[in-house]
């Protein structure tokens, strides 16, 4: 067996994927969705290996069949997610030889008696109804334009989310690719403006795939000099209506556990809570 060539049971380290791996990892992807009824790994880590953009890639084989993945980035403290997003020991033990500090997110499962949880994001699911919101007086509600929005978009979104790990540091190029996958929708992206200021907005993606074909609330946000005045609330039920007319009869959200305001507003809209995922700490000084 020659040093290219797959090692039976050992993880392999890749800093970007060959054709065949980034193909045996999509396969891998896939079959696990199918099997599991629902996503296999997140959306960006699934769009790094769509595209083929470098990252710390793990790969373990038994013979020539892939069957484990998982996939790290982040520079100060690196996040990872294995598919199917359970937790392998091995990997973590060999993790550890490089990082001294990881972050795991551990999927619809209890997370390991080791390690803390340092955040946890909760699956909330809604039956959608015939339900609406009146559009507030002085406002106007119209859907995205790729190009025309970009930076007024940006802007709201990143103030609304200063404080977020994630979203609050979108970028043009962030933007645009996303504007450019093949889910991507106009009509369900809906922005809502006071006298031409962007306000609030509420982004909307239908999965076509899943045999439920579920519509997510992807990302919802108020601009700061806007809040308090339940655009939250209406822009929520924008996007679920939008979901409707599209034919979608479930509405799936994510939102922080901590974030007690936005739980409140969805559990009293009708969503309820169907899934735990955790981001766990390892350290090799534990």
């Amino acid at each position: 067996m020659t040093s290219a060539e797959p090692q039976i049971n050992a993880w392999q380290q890749r800093p970007s994927l060959t054709q065949t791996e980034r193909l045996d990892v999509l396969n891998l992807l896939n079959r696990t969705e199918d099997s599991l009824g629902r996503e296999a790994i997140d959306e960006g880590r699934r769009r790094s290996v769509v595209h083929g953009w470098p990252a710390e890639h793990w790969l373990r084989y038994e013979g020539e069949v892939l069957v484990e993945y998982a996939h790290l980035s982040g520079a100060d403290i690196p996040t990872l997610e294995l598919c199917g997003g359970g937790f392998s020991a091995g990997l973590l033990s060999a993790l550890l030889t490089s990082h001294s500090t990881i972050d795991w997110w551990i999927r619809e499962i209890e997370p390991p008696a080791i390690g803390s949880v340092v955040r946890t994001l909760q699956l909330m699911r809604i039956a959608i109804t015939s339900m609406d919101a009146e559009i507030p007086s002085g406002a106007t509600l119209r859907n995205f334009e790729p190009g025309r929005d970009d930076a007024a978009w940006l802007e709201q979104n990143n103030a609304a989310f200063s404080h977020h790990p994630e979203q609050g540091a979108w970028r043009n190029e962030d933007l645009a690719e996303r504007t450019h996958e093949p889910w991507f929708d106009s009509s369900s992206f809906l922005l809502l403006e006071f006298d031409g200021r962007l306000a609030a907005s509420c982004w909307t993606k239908v999965n076509e795939l899943n045999p439920q074909r579920f519509g997510e609330i992807y990302i919802i946000s108020v601009h700061p000099d806007f809040q308090g005045r339940g655009l939250g609330r209406v822009m929520v039920l924008q996007g679920l209506a939008s979901l409707r007319r599209r034919g979608v009869n479930t509405g799936i959200l994510f939102v922080d556990k901590s974030n007690i305001p936005a739980k409140e507003l969805y559990e009293n809209l009708g969503f309820t809570v169907v899934r735990n995922d955790h981001l766990v700490r390892f350290s090799a000084e534990d």
